[in-house]
């Protein structure tokens, strides 16, 4: 197995190593980019072939938000992502997942509570979706300004069913007690009274109480200069913030390291599990490494698939860039070989979803490869929100980010190029 760690790590790195030495096998291990090619300016395609020359399995932590997604495309063995950027950390899901199901039994039904940093915390974005597919309800509960991004709840939303609801500032003031909540998710498969209420009361979702409480620590090396300097208030979880009626049975999960957010109390209680949860890394990666090598088969009976929607993919190499500048595809070394490319996961307003990251961008502009304007003799392009947009058929589709992009690549601004307000005034104006 070759472990390859471009930012730091203590449970990830040494559990999984320690799961190939127990399962028999041996590790090459890179910890420091500075050590390798890609210092040179490799690009990571490249880095892909070759170790998939001389390991068997590759384990891949790196900054660049769709990297493991990236590797996993050129390299000729099974690749396992130990955490790219904010984006996703599957692997640490997976013994999430185990330490709930150790310790409360059944997954269905449980009422999950997610705190913290949820905008940088790739472990809760990997959770989420987990949680739902299981069928448990969700709270969302972040530090002030760094809530779930949209693409996540987005995604959670069209493809994993069930019922979103966020809440209010005034809405949460009202509510009693001190347990935040920014918005909950009940998923469709869950016998829940709520899922027939057109809305979700706060209170009546609080009643049962929290099963676990999973704590992520502010990703502070992943703020931008205005989130630094915005000195943003991170709650801190303690006896005190435990002893809440909500939170009296629940367990305290936290993937570490932790900072500030978890106060040094809570380690004799015995609600809280992350030391165990970071035990049970070696044996939930040992699993894990024997089925993607095959020494081991799923015997489990697969169980009924979360319905895949099957969007349409925009490819094209020019008009469209990703929105996120920590994604992949923005960066210099990969630029000579990877183009963008999303789904198309919505038509109003129109959005795309990157293939590597998953961060939603909605183009300002379109046109058409054989419809344009009623002509095929002309090059137009028109707003993404007019009423032409809704004709062009998915295979034809041509996006820009800009007037400028379009005009570059020889399309001329078409009747509906200006803005929407301008394009709906009534006609005898």
């Amino acid at each position: 197995m070759a472990t390859i760690f471009f930012e730091p790590s203590t449970r990830t790195r040494l559990s999984f190593e320690s799961a190939m030495h127990r399962l028999g096998g041996s590790v090459i291990s890179v910890s420091d980019p500075k050590s390798t090619s890609f210092a040179k300016g490799e690009s990571i395609a490249d880095m892909a072939r070759i170790i998939s020359s001389y390991a068997d399995i590759i384990v891949l932590r790196h900054p660049w938000e769709g990297a493991a997604q990236l590797m996993a495309d050129y390299a000729t063995v099974p690749v396992i992502n130990a955490g790219d950027g904010g984006h996703q950390h599957p692997t640490q899901t997976l013994c999430d997942l185990y330490t709930l199901k150790k310790e409360r039994g059944e997954l269905k039904g449980m009422t999950i509570a997610l705190w913290g940093d949820l905008k940088y915390g790739r472990t809760t974005h990997s959770l989420i979706f987990a949680l739902a597919k299981f069928g448990a309800t969700i709270l969302f509960c972040p530090s002030p300004g760094l809530e779930v991004p949209d693409n996540i709840m987005h995604k959670l939303v069209t493809e994993y069913g069930g019922e979103l609801e966020k809440f209010s500032k005034s809405h949460k003031q009202n509510q009693k007690g001190a347990f935040p909540v920014d918005a909950a998710y009940i998923t469709p498969e869950q016998p829940h009274q709520l899922t027939m209420m057109p809305g979700i009361d706060l209170e009546v979702t609080m009643k049962a109480g929290v099963d676990a409480l999973y704590v992520t620590r502010p990703q502070r090396e992943r703020f931008t200069s205005e989130e630094k300097a915005a000195d943003l208030q991170f709650p801190i979880v303690d006896q005190k913030l435990m002893s809440g009626k909500e939170l009296q049975r629940a367990l305290v999960m936290h993937p570490l390291p932790r900072v500030d957010e978890l106060a040094y109390d809570m380690d004799a209680d015995p609600r809280s599990m992350y030391f165990k949860q970071a035990a049970r890394g070696v044996p939930v990666r040992m699993a894990l490494i024997a089925l993607a090598l095959g020494v081991k088969k799923n015997t489990k009976p697969d169980e009924a698939p979360v319905t895949k929607v099957d969007y349409p993919v925009y490819n094209r190499e020019y008009g469209v860039k990703c929105s996120n500048p920590r994604c992949v595809t923005w960066q210099e070394t990969e630029k000579n070989y990877l183009k963008p490319q999303f789904k198309i996961v919505s038509l109003k307003p129109l959005t795309f979803r990157c293939i590597y990251c998953e961060h939603g961008t909605e183009p300002k502009y379109v046109a058409s490869t054989e419809w344009h304007q009623g002509t095929t003799g002309e090059k137009r392009y028109n707003r993404a929100n007019s009423h032409l947009a809704k004709k062009i058929r998915p295979e034809n589709l041509i996006a820009f980010d800009s007037a400028e992009e379009a005009e570059k690549h020889g399309y001329l601004p078409g009747h509906y190029a200006q803005s929407q307000a301008v394009e709906e005034k009534p006609k005898n104006e």
